[in-house]
Parts: structure tokens; C-alpha cells; sequence
């Protein structure tokens, strides 16, 4: 995993790569260069080694005709296979999934994508069609920003990096207002960002003669609707290969390998099926997070998890007043809201295995989504609505003229079922890529790469496709994933409710950072999106003991770090 940036268009100079590539400089702190065709094209690389750690795999990637050039950020997962595919064709002088990846392309143009199992974003340069071939993998995982003003095209791992080209921050106000008025991190194409936009998850792009066009290649809808009347004999038994083979193909590395443990259902899972594989497990370490405040902690949990294991744990804490520093550097690096306290502790881990030298970390993320982990999906299941109170918004802080121009955002609604469409929902609109990309900027802010063997495609369709009392069963959520956890785990944890990722967020805000927070708070007063008046009342209710949610005080916080 790395970091990408290129410049196609007059602008395309040696300051200016360097530039963004220095930008993003934590990415791959491995090494770092360009390809450089002066006001024409310049593609740059931040590299972390993972796989084939030789200099011969460094990037970027020429292919052996001379005419392709490759950067590309992310691990195709499948590469062995593949290469195998391509060995009678092609010539390989590296162990490399990049030489896979660009001869894949060589042979199969962007059907390739449909071949590779992985997370990835890229993009390849034809030099003698003189065009840009880029694309993002099937959820979105490694990211893919860029800036086109038909002149110049630019293209990065990070906003910031393409902010650091000269292109201006300019506020996207729909975005922001969706954000304070729904809770909404916006669409797959936006950002907070005027005219920086992202290519999709499961898209691709074309850029020739200042044309750009972008297409979908990754059809879930239509693959989900295929699996829905197949049937495996032994369905329990056919999950735990795809589990199984999921975690298997992320243990492909040549760089020692860890994974994050809390005390939940998929977490535990997560380290029962790790512990399923033929590897040296005494090598394999473990991190989690404490605040030190028993309401929150989940230490007892993590600690009975690997009782009779070998994987050794690693603690990482969090205090209080670490909050304001690292919020700054995390609202930096994220360059758009971010979740909040629980991400702040989360990055703890990623700086912890880099600090052990573990470059690679694996995670639960997306069992929720795939399996209807969400308590609001099971009155959903029944095509009923669940009413919502207490809502954790604050619209009443809002400029008047600002919140009428707010608009509700749509989703598509591409199946037949309730479920199935709030579950499609969350995976491509709301919260696998906002997780996707709070995760993305905390690990490789240290150098780390995160891999989730739960978002392994196969895996999300068979069982997204699968019938709802298979998701939810007797008001059991996840049921056939708790089903097959049964084979590895003590009961209690098999049973357990779902508990979300906490810290204790409303006490620090509230109690022990109550001066910092006034104080950030307080930079939005001439800010004309918001009414003084009104925020000053909210505020001085959360100090009062209004505090059962603390999402409004956090999203003025993240406002406040990232307008100024």
C-alpha cells in the first residue's frame, strides 16, 4: 500500500510532483519517485514494500514494452494465481503484484479488474495512445481524489495533496450542509471540497485530449441478483471457506503482520479464523485500545479472547488531554470530518505496530454491513420503518439562509427488499465508505496498511444475497455468522449483543476538555453558516448536562479545524 499523485496537462513539472508526493510523504516512506514528461505527464509514487520488497518492484512501474507506466497504491490479493494465468505470455522479473497488475492490463485491458481480488487504486499511462487509464477498486477501500479544470487533470491518495498542487480549498457548501442537517459524509463522487471530487468505488476513468469519462465496471446489483436462488448444500460449510479463504489470501505478505481486536462478535471471529491458519502464530501480534474508564474499556474481553493463544497483545491508551494536539494533526491528515474520539484512539494502533515494526494490520470492518449487524435493520427486515428520536443533529444552529439551501440526499433503491436496499445503502453510500476512508488516512498516517478480509467481495455477495432469517433470525442479528462462530468460540461471545467501537467522548468533551472545546467552538461565531446565539445555547446545554450525544459538539470541532 502507498500513495499515488500524477499531473496530466501543462502543469506537469518536476516542483510540482515533488511537491504532492512530499505531501503524502507518510504513505510510503520507503521510497519515493516520478515519471516525468515536462508539461505533459508526471505520474509520482510513495511506495510502502509489502510484497517483493526488491527496489526491482519499486514505482513507477514501466512495462517491459516501454510503453505503459503503472502507479499504483493498494494489494492484489490474488496475484500468485493470476500470474500464473499470464506466465506462458509475459516474462516477470519480479515477485511483484504491481508487474501482475500492469501485465494483467497489458493482456486484458479493464477487464482485468474483474480478475484481480484486491483493494486498489491506479492508474496506467499509454504513451503512445496518450491517455490515462485509472481505477478504484469494487468498495473503495484505497481512495482516489482529483481536480480537472480541462487544462490540467490532477490526481492523489489525499485531498491535501492536491491542495498542496495550488488548487484552492474552496468550501463545498451541499456537502457541509448535508453533513450538519443528516449526519451525511456526502456522495461516493463528492468531497467538502469544491471541484476535488473521487472516482467512485467499482469505477473507472479515461482521460485523452483533455476528455475525461468515467465508467462503472463493478456491478453489485446485478451480481447479488444472480446468487439470490443459489443455494449451497452445505451453506454453513461453504462461508467458512469463503471466511477462511478471505483471511488467507490478506496473510500474503513479506512484511510481518498483525490484526486489531475489541471485544465484539466479528473482532473475535476475526482471531478464531486467524488462529485457523498454518502460519507461525507466536510472530503474529495483536493490538487494542484502553481509555482506562471501565464504562468503555473492553480489556477483560480481549484478554479472555486470547487466553491459550499465542499471539501476543498490545495495549495502546489513550488520555484526555492527547484529544486536542492529535484532533489538529488528524483533521490534517483527514482533510474532512472524521469520526470522532473512537478514530483518534484507533490511530493508536496503527502507531503502535509501526513503532514494533508490524507494517500490516487486519480488521473486522464491514461484517455489520454484509450481515445486518445494525439494530435498525431488524424492524427494516419486516418492511416496517423504525422511528427515529433524540436525534444527535443540531439544525437549529444553522443560518437560516444556509440550511434552505440543503437538499435530502437520495439513494438508489435497486432491490425488491427493505433490507437489502438500506444494507446496499450502507456498503456504497453512508458507512462502509466513510469508515473505508477515516481508516485509510488513520493507518497509513503511520506507514501501516489495513486489510479486511470481511469486505472480501465473494464473501459480501454470497452473503448479502442469502435470505433475510439467514442475516436475522428469531430478532438474532448476524445469525449465520454467529452460527459459524460457534465452531471456535466460547458461547458468551458467540451471544453477545452488538457493542459499538467507544470511548468515553461525552465525559472528555463535556467535563475534562470542556475550556478546549469552548474555545474551538467558539472560532465558528463569525462563521455565517452558523447564528451565535444558537450555538452558545447548545453549547452551554452540553456543559449543563445535556450530553447523551456528543455528534453535534464533534461536528463543530471538525468544522472549526478544517474552515479556519
Amino acid at each position: 500500500m502507498c500513495g499515488i499523485a500524477g499531473i496530466i496537462g501543462s502543469n506537469a513539472q518536476k516542483q510540482s510532483i515533488s511537491q504532492m508526493l512530499e505531501a503524502q510523504k507518510h504513505r510510503g516512506p520507503d521510497f519515493m519517485d516520478f515519471f516525468l514528461e515536462p508539461n505533459k505527464i508526471a505520474l509520482g509514487h510513495n511506495r510502502l514494500s509489502i510484497i517483493d520488497l526488491s527496489s526491482n518492484a519499486n514505482q513507477p512501474f514501466t512495462s517491459d514494452c516501454g510503453n505503459f507506466v503503472l502507479v499504483y497504491n493498494g494489494e492484489i490479493y490474488n496475484y500468485i494465481e493470476l500470474k500464473k494465468e499470464l506466465q506462458s505470455k509475459y516474462q516477470f522479473k519480479t515477485q511483484s503484484d504491481t508487474e501482475v497488475l500492469l501485465n494483467a492490463y497489458k493482456e486484458w485491458g479493464n477487464k482485468c479488474l474483474d480478475k484481480f481480488n484486491g483493494m486498489f487504486a491506479f492508474a496506467i499511462w499509454d504513451k503512445k495512445a496518450q491517455s490515462l487509464f485509472a481505477a478504484r477498486d469494487r468498495f473503495g477501500v484505497k481512495p482516489f481524489y482529483y481536480f480537472f479544470d480541462h487544462a490540467n487533470f490532477y490526481f492523489a491518495s489525499e485531498i491535501k495533496t492536491i491542495l498542496e498542487s495550488g488548487v484552492r480549498k474552496v468550501p463545498n457548501e451541499k456537502v457541509w450542509g448535508s453533513f450538519f442537517l443528516e449526519g451525511s459524509y456526502g456522495m461516493p463522487n463528492e468531497t467538502f471540497w469544491q471541484n476535488i471530487q473521487q472516482l467512485p468505488g467499482g469505477h473507472y476513468l479515461t482521460l485523452h485530449n483533455s476528455s475525461l469519462q468515467i465508467e462503472k465496471w463493478y456491478s453489485f446489483e446485478n451480481r447479488t441478483k444472480l446468487l439470490f436462488n443459489q443455494f449451497d448444500k452445505n451453506e454453513e460449510e461453504y462461508i467458512t471457506h469463503l471466511l477462511l479463504k478471505a483471511i488467507n489470501l490478506r496473510f500474503r505478505a513479506d512484511v510481518p503482520i498483525g490484526f486489531n481486536l475489541s471485544g465484539g462478535l466479528d473482532s473475535s471471529t476475526l482471531l478464531a479464523l486467524i488462529d485457523q491458519q498454518n502460519i507461525d502464530k507466536s510472530t503474529v501480534e495483536a493490538f487494542t485500545f484502553i481509555t482506562n474508564d471501565d464504562r468503555y474499556d473492553e480489556l477483560k474481553w480481549v484478554k479472555s479472547m486470547l487466553e491459550n493463544r499465542p499471539f501476543h497483545l498490545n495495549v495502546c491508551a489513550l488520555s484526555a488531554n492527547e484529544v486536542p494536539e492529535l484532533s489538529l494533526q488528524m483533521a490534517q491528515h483527514q482533510m474532512e470530518p472524521y469520526g470522532g474520539i473512537p478514530t483518534i484512539a484507533y490511530a493508536k494502533l496503527f502507531q503502535s505496530a509501526r513503532q514494533k515494526g508490524v507494517k500490516v494490520l487486519l480488521d473486522g470492518q464491514g461484517s455489520d454491513e454484509a450481515w445486518a449487524g445494525y439494530d435498525y435493520y431488524i424492524n427494516n427486515s419486516q418492511n416496517t420503518i423504525q422511528g427515529v428520536t433524540n436525534s444527535p443533529l443540531r439544525s437549529n444552529v444553522l443560518n437560516a439562509d444556509f440550511a434552505r439551501s440543503y437538499t435530502k440526499a437520495a439513494y438508489p433503491k435497486p432491490f425488491d427488499d427493505n433490507l437489502l436496499n438500506l444494507q446496499y445503502r450502507d456498503l456504497f453510500y453512508t458507512k462502509i465508505p466513510r469508515a473505508l476512508r477515516f481508516n485509510d488516512r488513520v493507518s497509513m498516517l503511520y506507514g501501516t496498511e489495513l486489510r479486511e478480509p470481511f469486505l472480501d467481495y465473494e464473501l459480501v455477495e454470497y452473503v448479502f444475497s442469502r435470505p433475510t432469517d439467514f442475516k436475522i433470525k428469531n430478532g438474532v442479528q448476524k445469525w449465520m455468522l454467529r452460527k459459524i462462530a460457534e465452531q471456535f468460540l466460547q458461547k458468551e461471545l458467540v451471544l453477545a449483543p452488538k457493542r459499538p467501537l467507544q470511548t468515553p467522548q461525552r465525559e472528555w468533551l463535556s467535563e475534562d476538555l470542556k475550556d478546549w472545546v469552548r474555545a474551538e467552538v467558539e472560532r465558528l461565531y463569525d462563521n455565517n453558516w452558523f447564528t451565535k446565539k444558537a450555538l452558545e445555547t447548545e453549547l452551554n446545554l452540553f456543559f449543563n448536562g445535556d450530553n447523551q450525544s456528543s455528534f453535534h459538539i464533534w461536528q463543530w470541532i471538525n468544522a472549526a479545524q478544517l474552515l479556519k
